[in-house]
């Protein structure tokens, strides 16, 4: 699991996927939200605008970062 340092209160959903590179587009990461392919949690998430904060688990396309 990788971690990712949030500088600042949070970050939203679709963002933290662009800045990991684990999506070529902000399109691309919206999609994968509305989709269900995007695990909160532990849980899967379908809001874009989700605001991630430190302690938060992401899961994509067998990719875990742990927010710090």
């Amino acid at each position: 699991m990788q971690t990712f340092v949030l500088e600042g209160e949070f970050i939203h959903m679709i963002q933290l996927l662009k800045v990991l590179n684990w999506v070529e587009h902000g399109a691309m990461a919206q999609e994968v939200v509305m989709e269900g392919l995007v695990r909160y949690n532990g849980e899967i998430d379908y809001r874009k605008r989700l605001k991630v904060k430190r302690g938060d688990v992401v899961e994509f396309d067998g990719m875990k970062v742990k927010v710090v």
